[in-house]
């Protein structure tokens, strides 16, 4: 099975708006995303509805994933539970590296913003797949990086597999249980 998550920019106009209009407008293209992941995946779109926890709820045995930011969103669907986060890559407070990672996490590569947001999203990634909140942050843990855009989180006594895609200063990553990826950036 191959995966379709799909990235979409948000309008210029979009990114003016402020406050809960902003949010608004980014969730309606987030969906809009969604869509077109469906078609892609050759499933007919389903309601979008959530748990009291905000974790989506499956629709005809599709699992769902929506993020969104100031210029982009992304979303996938998928047979299986699926998390998708997106993060533009830009520096922060400095006391946020530990607040993402522990010293061992650290030592497994370079502490920059890359891989500040490298970690975020991954870890994001995973705990909206096992369908909770980001207070379970510091229980997920970076277990191994495979390469540049592959790595490994442990949460939950389990190792989740997640894949990155970077395009202009965002990074998006996708916990995937190893199908094959088809990224659609428009």
């Amino acid at each position: 099975m191959k995966l379709h998550p799909v990235i979409l920019p948000i309008s210029p106009e979009d990114q003016r708006l402020r406050g809960r209009e902003r949010v608004l407008a980014q969730s309606r293209r987030a969906r809009e995303a969604l869509t077109l992941s469906c078609e892609a995946s050759g499933i007919a779109p389903g309601p979008l509805t959530t748990d009291a926890r905000g974790a989506p709820i499956p629709f005809d045995d599709t699992h769902w994933s929506l993020s969104h930011k100031t210029r982009f969103v992304a979303a996938v669907v998928g047979p299986t539970p699926i998390g998708i986060d997106i993060e533009e890559i830009r520096p922060r407070n400095e006391d946020l590296y530990g607040y993402i990672a522990d010293e061992e996490e650290w030592a497994l590569t370079d502490r920059n913003w890359e891989t500040f947001f490298r970690y975020w999203t991954a870890k994001e990634a995973v705990l909206k797949t096992a369908g909770v909140g980001l207070s379970h942050l510091r229980k997920a843990r970076i277990h191994a990086l495979l390469g540049k855009d592959y790595l490994i989180v442990d949460y939950g006594s389990h190792l989740w597999p997640v894949k990155h895609f970077r395009f202009q200063d965002h990074i998006v990553a996708l916990m995937n249980d190893d199908y094959e990826v088809d990224w659609d950036l428009r």
